[in-house]
């Protein structure tokens, strides 16, 4: 567009329409820059909770604990994007074909899936993973002496929702920083006059050093749905192998009722340690050669309700909880 400029003949009709994008481009922007000013005024606490444009100028928050770990939080799918240590290392991955537009859910991180997991009635893994999550609250003081930094993020029922799954609800997710933890706290309530059923995962992808060094352990003897070869129609299995490795192939497997505590080897003599309450499976994925640019540098490892849904009568809640934390392997 700048030669045809310089030459003194008119726009083409797609550079004019470059020009329009750019300018409502930068129109978006200003109007994001306006709501993260709005929300660091309202919510902001110096130095430890403060809201900032991320990547695309989408609103997020960042948590920054006084040992010197931090999260970033967007509020477009309510997604975890960053999670450092004290070290400025990042335990999280984030995809490099991600995007941050809103035209489709951010892929790394840790999206939702809620309130289904996979394929089914409604779209891939739910809606919540690709709306904008409210602000309710933000705190610092869970501990005075040494500030745990804390965002809550809100997500109901709306017109886009109810079209595909028509029931009214309230998922309250709260994320923490307790030292170099990262805390997560997932609530959905009924608010309607009917029961409604779901399924739900936190869909955690975590940066390795190379996919062939990363294993999980804590799986052996559970029974796992092997998706890898035919998902609609996954092999039952039983978990003979200590330690579940990466790099010879498709990975997909969903482990049932599994244990509280997981952990990811990264590759690097340090492994991320997994506490949950109340989420019931575990789903540990990597795509291998279907995603053949970035599938050596990251490992899933997913907290989920994947075999049985749960029901949540009128009036009543669930809840689960997450625990995160890099140790040194034993």
């Amino acid at each position: 567009m700048q030669a045809c400029i310089k030459s003194g003949c008119r726009p083409s009709a797609p550079a004019f329409g470059g020009r329009v994008r750019s300018e409502l481009r930068r129109a978006q922007v200003k109007v994001c820059a306006s709501a993260v000013a709005d929300l660091q005024k309202k919510h902001g606490i110096p130095g430890s909770v403060e809201f900032v444009e991320g990547n695309g100028g989408l609103p997020s928050v960042m948590l920054k604990h006084a040992c010197g770990a931090s999260a970033q939080v967007y509020l477009f799918g309510g997604a975890v994007c960053s999670w450092k240590q004290a070290s400025g290392d990042e335990v999280l991955y984030v995809r490099p074909d991600a995007v941050f537009d809103k035209s489709k859910p951010i892929s790394g991180g840790v999206p939702h899936c809620f309130p289904q997991f996979g394929p089914g009635a409604m779209q891939q893994h739910g809606f919540a993973r690709n709306l904008d999550w409210e602000v309710a609250s933000t705190s610092a003081d869970l501990q005075p002496d040494e500030a745990d930094p804390e965002v809550e993020l809100v997500l109901s029922e709306n017109d886009y929702t109810l079209k595909m799954w028509p029931h009214k609800f309230k998922a309250v997710y709260t994320v923490t920083l307790h030292g170099e933890q990262l805390r997560t706290d997932l609530r959905v309530m009924n608010t309607g006059d009917k029961p409604f059923d779901f399924t739900s995962a936190l869909h955690t992808y975590f940066e390795v050093l190379h996919v062939d060094k990363a294993k999980v352990t804590g799986l052996k003897g559970l029974t796992y749905l092997d998706k890898s070869q035919d998902p609609k129609n996954p092999a039952k299995q039983t978990e003979q192998r200590d330690a579940v490795t990466f790099g010879q192939g498709l990975v997909d497997s969903v482990y049932l009722a599994a244990p509280e505590h997981v952990e990811l080897e990264v590759g690097t003599g340090a492994a991320v340690a997994i506490d949950a309450t109340g989420w019931e499976d575990v789903v540990v994925w990597n795509p291998h050669l279907t995603m053949k640019d970035c599938y050596e540098n990251f490992v899933c490892v997913e907290n989920a309700i994947t075999n049985k849904s749960i029901t949540v009568q009128p009036g009543e809640s669930w809840r689960a909880t997450t625990n995160f934390q890099v140790v040194d392997v034993q």
